[in-house]
């Protein structure tokens, strides 16, 4: 760098109006002025150049000033850039304070005189190009002692390395940054780099074909891609890609990569930075699954709807509404138990006791069973045909009489769920000639959904239906807090 060689002078704020008042003001230093609209942006253009004097404002949405020079000092090429900050509110002792511990040079209050920010920016930049031309003629002297000397040269190499080493941008855990020499291929990495390879950085060793084996097998050609394409001009990319950890997790992250190139346009180093992203990634799969469950819960209660419909009969239209209305309002209380547990499943008890509550007088109905858990599918069948029957002992079985009686068992007998309905003391029955739409409706349910069977036994003392159901992977048992108890339905219901 010449004496008369244009600088960077980045100036940062996100307001438009000040950034074209900075430069105006400063247009008649004849530096190379570059405006940033947020700390984002800032960081961006500092990966990929160098930089004399940051003027940046204190006060910004996101990022503000100190955050901003905090990131920037972290980083071991910018440990020395000058940075200005500028407030528009009274500054006080402890931010002027806070301000120099993060790396500030200086403060200029609103409003700013043109004048003293002018010769501010003209010091600092002239110090800048002052301090390259002193590095550059220092480079020149190591050289000819690393010519002569090897042990020179192998400390000013670990000097290097170390210097690399730094993070531009620390998460623990959550980002990580890392460098790559393009010219003799060495990586160096951060402590978040490793922990989101999932990786000791005692005993891992940062090369190419060790990082490539961590990355997902479908990912790999895009990334290789991408950093080939430094090679042929690209300064910058950004991609999504897996981490396939040591100990068989797999992480989503989002990488960002920019080249560093010499005067000549050569690429001499990339740098990037990579943000772990699984939580978010697990969070939209949820979201999709969640979507699609949502469709086929809708999807299950629209087709059990139009069967219901379909399938019931009555003498007139009004038997007819009585009849799909019980059974839609059966579903709906079926529904509601399940929403309580998030669709994960209905407790049989409480099944039984939203489905028989209504038909209650005093103590004609007991139950009792051991504490079984149903899938949705599971408990939706067994609700309908819970209401079948419990609509027909209303109408024609022991529930129509107030001297009736009706008791519920259920039980697992080896591989099936076993369901006793037994009814008594209600009016004489008699075997039906034919089978009534409730009875065709329980068999169907039971039989050609579930599996299972159902068997009618007309006594003439009251009707036993017993209700058997395959044990599968829908129905799950657990152990009761009081086995085999029994409830009468008195109006308490089940906890």
């Amino acid at each position: 760098m010449n004496d008369h060689e244009k600088v960077n002078i980045l100036l940062v704020d996100d307001q438009p109006a000040k950034l074209l008042a900075y430069e105006v003001i400063l247009k008649e230093l004849g530096e190379t002025l570059v405006i940033a609209s947020s700390g984002r942006e800032a960081l961006e253009f500092l990966l990929k150049n160098e930089v004399a004097v940051i003027l940046v404002d204190v006060c910004m949405p996101e990022l503000d000033g100190f955050e901003l020079a905090a990131m920037i000092r972290e980083h071991p090429r910018f440990q020395k850039t000058a940075m200005i900050f500028i407030s528009a509110i009274q500054v006080s002792d402890i931010d002027r304070l806070r301000g120099y511990e993060m790396g500030a040079v200086d403060y200029v209050p609103v409003p700013v005189i043109p004048e003293v920010l002018r010769a501010k920016i003209r010091v600092f930049a002239e110090l800048y190009r002052k301090t390259r031309q002193l590095e550059r003629f220092n480079s020149e002297l190591e050289s000819r002692v690393r010519a002569r000397t090897a042990e020179l040269e192998e400390a000013n190499a670990r000097l290097l390395e170390s210097e690399q080493r730094r993070s531009l941008a620390l998460a623990a855990g959550k980002m990580g940054s890392w460098d790559l020499d393009w010219i003799n291929g060495d990586w160096m990495w951060d402590e978040g780099q490793y922990q989101i390879f999932g990786v000791d950085p005692q005993r891992f060793v940062v090369t190419t074909a060790n990082v490539q084996a961590l990355l997902h097998p479908d990912d790999l050609n895009q990334l290789r891609k991408a950093v080939a394409q430094f090679g042929r001009g690209r300064r910058s990319y950004e991609a999504e890609f897996r981490v396939n950890r040591p100990d068989g997790e797999t992480r989503w992250c989002v990488g960002s990569a920019a080249a560093t190139v010499d005067k000549f346009g050569r690429v001499v180093r990339v740098s990037g930075v990579t943000v772990d992203i699984t939580e978010r990634k697990r969070a939209e799969e949820r979201q999709t699954l969640l979507a699609r469950e949502v469709d086929h819960r809708a999807k299950n209660a629209l087709a059990l709807a139009q069967s219901i419909v379909r399938l019931t009969r009555g003498e007139d239209v009004k038997a007819y509404m009585q009849a799909v209305e019980g059974r839609i309002s059966a579903l709906a209380r079926v529904h509601t138990i399940l929403s309580l547990s998030s669709w994960q499943g209905a407790e049989i008890g409480k099944l039984v006791d939203e489905e028989l509550a209504p038909y209650a007088t005093g103590d004609q109905i007991s139950f009792r069973g051991s504490d079984i858990q149903l899938q949705p599918a599971t408990a939706q069948t067994l609700a309908l045909a819970l209401h079948e029957l419990v609509t027909n002992s209303a109408k024609y079985g022991a529930l129509s009489t107030l001297s009736g009686r009706l008791s519920l068992q259920w039980g697992i007998d080896g591989d099936f769920l076993q369901i006793i309905w037994e009814e008594k003391d209600g009016p004489a029955v008699e075997k039906p000639a034919a089978r009534g739409f409730g009875t065709r409706s329980v068999i169907a349910s039971i039989e050609s959904q579930l599996g299972g069977q159902a068997e009618f036994d007309w006594r003439s003392e009251g009707l036993i239906c017993r209700l058997s159901v395959p044990l599968t992977a829908d129905i799950t048992v657990r152990p009761p807090a009081e086995a085999r108890q029994t409830f009468a339905l008195n109006g308490n219901r089940l906890s």
